[in-house]
C-alpha cells in the first residue's frame, strides 16, 4: 500500500460544511493518470486534486491537476483555492511575499494571499476567458430550459466552459429548475461543463446570486462554482454591464442544496480575479494500492 497526505477543504467559506469541498492529494506524483481518475470516482465530489512538482519550479510552486468524477478538467475555480490552502497548510510550498504561482493545464495560477481580520484570504487571477455566441440550435434548446433570461446566454471558456445566463434577479436564480436531461444535451452539443445563472441579490449581503448546473459531469448543482462565477464576471465584461454590480463584488451562492457559498469578484479591465475564504475539515492518509 502507497500512502498520501490527504485533505479535504471546505471552499468560499470559513464554516465547514457550508462551501464546496474539494478533494487534495498531496505529493501525488506516483499515481498514474487511471488512478487519479478513480480516486476521484471514489470521492465522489465534483472535483477531486493532486498536487505534483512544477514543470519549472522557477516559473511555479507547484503543478495541479484537477479532476472531476469522469474526467480531468484544465482548471476549475474552488479546486484552485482550496488546494492553495491546503498547500500552505500542510508546508508543501512557502508563501513569497503573500503570493503563490500554480501550474495547472490552463498555465500558470497566480494567487494572493491576504490576512483580514476573518483570516487568510486567497485570491487567484482567472485564465483569460474566451466568450462566444451559442450556435442557433443550442439556443433554440436552451431557451426550452430557461425562463425570463434577460439577454442571450452565452458561451464562456475560462479552462472550464460554461454557458451562462442572466435571469435578472435572486428569486428567479432560486425559482429555477432546469430539466437536467436536456441541459446535458445541450452540453454536450457545445462541449461545456454545464449553465450557470444569475441574478442581482436583494440580501443586503451580496450583489450577486449564482447557481452551477453540470449533469453531463455527473453534478446535478454544484454548491459553490469557482469557474462558474469567474464566467459570469467574463459575461458582464462582454455585454457591457461589469457598472451594474461593481468592478469589485460578493457573490453568494449554493443556498438551494444546503450551503452558503461567498465568492469575491474583482474586474480590471479584462482581468478577473476571484477567491474568498476555506477552511479543512478532513486532514489524513489516502492509501493506494
Amino acid at each position: 500500500m502507497r500512502n498520501y497526505r490527504f485533505k479535504q477543504v471546505d471552499v468560499f467559506t470559513q464554516v465547514p460544511f457550508r462551501g464546496n469541498p474539494v478533494a487534495v492529494v498531496l505529493e501525488a506524483a506516483e499515481l498514474s493518470d487511471a488512478e487519479m481518475q478513480q480516486i476521484a470516482a471514489w470521492t465522489n465530489l465534483s472535483e477531486t486534486t493532486f498536487v505534483l512538482p512544477p514543470t519549472d519550479p522557477g516559473k511555479a510552486d507547484y503543478r495541479l491537476r484537477i479532476f472531476t468524477p469522469k474526467q480531468e478538467l484544465p482548471f476549475a475555480g474552488h479546486p484552485t483555492i482550496g488546494s492553495a490552502h491546503a498547500v500552505i497548510e500542510s508546508g508543501l510550498v512557502q508563501l513569497q511575499s503573500g503570493e503563490l504561482r500554480q501550474e495547472c493545464a490552463a498555465g500558470i495560477i497566480p494567487i494572493t494571499v491576504q490576512s483580514t481580520p476573518f483570516g487568510q484570504q486567497i485570491l487567484a487571477q482567472a485564465p483569460p476567458a474566451a466568450v462566444t455566441p451559442l450556435d442557433d440550435d443550442a439556443l433554440e434548446l436552451l431557451t426550452e430550459i430557461l425562463e425570463g433570461a434577460v439577454r442571450p446566454p452565452l458561451r464562456v471558456d475560462v479552462g472550464a466552459v460554461w454557458m451562462v445566463a442572466d435571469l435578472g434577479d435572486a428569486q428567479a436564480v432560486a425559482r429555477f429548475q432546469p430539466n437536467l436531461p436536456l441541459l446535458s444535451q445541450i452540453s454536450e452539443m457545445v462541449q461545456a461543463t454545464g449553465l450557470t445563472v444569475f441574478g442581482r441579490a436583494e440580501d443586503g449581503l451580496s450583489q450577486m446570486q449564482v447557481r452551477s448546473f453540470a449533469p453531463l459531469q455527473g453534478i446535478a448543482e454544484d454548491p459553490v462554482c469557482g469557474s462558474g462565477n469567474v464566467s459570469v464576471a467574463a459575461y458582464l465584461i462582454q455585454v457591457g454591464s461589469v457598472e451594474d454590480y461593481g468592478a469589485e463584488y460578493l457573490a453568494r451562492q449554493g443556498m438551494q442544496v444546503g450551503r452558503d457559498g461567498r465568492i469575491q469578484i474583482r474586474i480590471q479591465g479584462e482581468q478577473i480575479e476571484f477567491g474568498g475564504y476555506a477552511v479543512t475539515c478532513v486532514d489524513g492518509t489516502l492509501r493506494a494500492e
